[in-house]
């Protein structure tokens, strides 16, 4: 396509690519499952969740995740890579930079942080029934798109946060291969936005998939979708470089509350 002697590609203000991979299993995902079975109001953890650490499966699920992208051919292996701060992130990022082989440099972003959850923070299930059954009804009237949990946020709190992240890679990242290593919720709210749908689209998916650890969600840019091009989704919730290498394929919420 051409407007005005321009073609889509020069006006491009996409990346070329973009994926979105969920951190490995965290500890706090070992504990939480201990928790919800033994019927325990809280998920005892000895840090705050931002601090939550990998699993040793979590760290092997990195490496297999870095070792399928080394093996990419180099004009698709990512050259940008972003990652949300909390540390299960970061390990997830930093392991998988380390088994590819890569030099990038880590550009953590605190937009791309774990949906906060408030008063229902450690809580399982059992545990919010008990202590807080208002918000449970609450969010059973609402649903999980709009519900913001007192001091918390919704679903659509962290797609404004998203929505300045995307900003910023189409400002900054135009042709590049991006690589966001990010949380469950933030995977589907990327989609949500740059697919344009709407609350019901996106709980669907959610209805239908957990997404998996160190699963990669990857968009591509074409040049013939849309006005002006597009971001096309080309993988969702990919999981072959785990179990090629043999790893489990672990799908559990992250450790805040068992209500993502």
């Amino acid at each position: 396509m051409n407007t005005g002697g321009e073609t889509v590609s020069e006006r491009q203000k996409w990346p070329q690519t973009l994926m979105l991979a969920r951190h490995g299993e965290s500890a706090g995902n070992v504990a939480r499952d201990a928790a919800e079975a033994a019927r325990q109001v809280i998920i005892e953890l000895a840090t705050r969740d931002a601090d939550v650490p990998l699993s040793a499966r979590g760290e092997r699920q990195a490496q297999a995740l870095g070792e399928w992208i080394g093996r990419l051919p180099p004009s698709e292996r990512p050259n940008v890579v972003l990652a949300s701060p909390y540390i299960r992130a970061r390990q997830t990022a930093m392991l998988a930079l380390d088994a590819a082989g890569a030099e990038d440099t880590l550009i953590v972003d605190e937009r791309l942080r774990e949906k906060e959850f408030g008063i229902l923070d450690r809580l399982t299930n059992f545990g919010i029934a008990e202590r807080f059954p208002d918000q449970a009804e609450f969010r059973r009237l609402l649903g999980k798109f709009y519900h913001r949990p007192p001091g918390g946020e919704s679903w659509c709190d962290v797609i404004l946060r998203l929505r300045s992240v995307v900003d910023t890679i189409t400002r900054e990242y135009a042709r590049e291969r991006v690589l966001i290593v990010s949380h469950q919720v933030v995977v589907l709210c990327f989609r949500y936005l740059l697919e344009r749908m709407t609350e019901a689209d996106i709980l669907a998916v959610d209805r239908e998939h957990q997404i998996a650890n160190c699963s990669v969600t990857a968009y591509e840019f074409d040049p013939d979708a849309g006005h002006h091009g597009e971001m096309v989704l080309k993988l969702f919730n990919f999981v072959a470089p785990i179990v090629e290498a043999g790893e489990e394929v672990t799908r559990k919420p992250d450790v805040p509350v068992g209500l993502k």
